[in-house]
């Protein structure tokens, strides 16, 4: 993997996670107790377009925003994983199975593992780290 893929993962899981997470759970948008279960999506999200954004002139300079991106959806996504385990045999917020969107958000986070292993072992063309 290389930096141009963590890159461009960043880009699209910058604007897909957050809409899908709205559209997952819409119907729970009027209830604020609940706005940290979706608005955490949003942070990653720009956090993300932030350190693709940062790497589009420079990758040196904004690799450190980059990864520091992909750690901040790795912690995230970690605690998102497991919390619901409790609950795998209930259909979560969206109808869907809790147990389906545990698979999916452990894939996700397997994702952003190897994203963020990308950014981190990226090597300016010199070959010493930046």
């Amino acid at each position: 993997m290389t930096i141009q893929f963590s890159r461009r993962l960043a880009i699209v899981a910058g604007f897909v996670l957050p809409i899908v997470e709205t559209v997952r759970r819409w119907h729970q948008l009027g209830d604020l107790a609940v706005w940290p279960f979706w608005l955490d999506d949003w942070a990653i999200g720009g956090f993300l377009l932030y350190g693709a954004w940062s790497t589009r002139r420079d990758i040196a300079g904004g690799r450190p925003v980059l990864a520091a991106a992909w750690g901040f959806a790795c912690g995230v996504g970690y605690g998102r994983l497991f919390s619901p385990l409790a609950t795998v045999d209930r259909r979560g917020p969206s109808g869907v199975w809790t147990v389906v969107v545990v698979t999916v958000k452990g894939v996700m986070l397997a994702v952003a593992i190897v994203a963020l292993v990308a950014t981190l072992a990226w090597r300016p063309a010199g070959g010493k780290p930046a």
